[in-house]
C-alpha cells in the first residue's frame, strides 16, 4: 500500500475517532430510550475501529491489508451510519447488517494477511 492510502486510512480512522466522541457525548446528554442505545453502540463501534485504522494503517502493506482496511472503514460507516441515521432522522437501520458483515470480512481478511507475512 502506498504512503498516501496509508496516510489517508490513518487519517479517516482518527476522524472516526474523534466523531465517537462526539457522537458518545450527544447519546449521553441528549439523546433518550433507544436512539440513546443506537447512538452509543454506534459511537462504541466507531470509535473502536477508528483507532484501529488510525494504528494499523502506517504498517499495512499489500492490496490483502489496504483491503482489509477499507472494509473496516467502509463498514464502520454503513453500520454506525445506519445506526445514527435511525436515531437523528428515522431511517431504516438496513445498512446495519451490511456494514458488521464488511467489519468482520475486514478484520478476517486481515487476520489472513498477517498470518501471510
Amino acid at each position: 500500500m502506498d504512503r498516501r492510502a496509508r496516510d489517508w486510512l490513518g487519517a479517516a480512522g482518527a476522524l472516526a475517532a474523534a466523531s465517537a466522541v462526539a457522537l458518545a457525548a450527544y447519546a449521553s446528554h441528549a439523546a433518550q430510550g433507544p436512539d440513546q442505545a443506537r447512538l452509543q453502540l454506534a459511537a462504541a463501534l466507531a470509535f473502536g475501529h477508528g483507532v484501529a485504522l488510525a494504528a494499523l494503517a502506517p504498517s499495512t502493506r499489500g492490496r490483502a491489508g489496504r483491503g482489509a482496511l477499507l472494509l473496516m472503514l467502509a463498514g464502520m460507516l454503513l453500520f454506525c451510519g445506519s445506526l445514527a441515521g435511525a436515531a437523528f432522522a428515522g431511517a431504516p437501520t438496513t445498512l446495519a447488517p451490511a456494514g458488521g458483515l464488511a467489519m468482520i470480512a475486514g478484520w478476517l481478511l486481515l487476520a489472513v494477511d498477517r498470518l501471510r507475512g
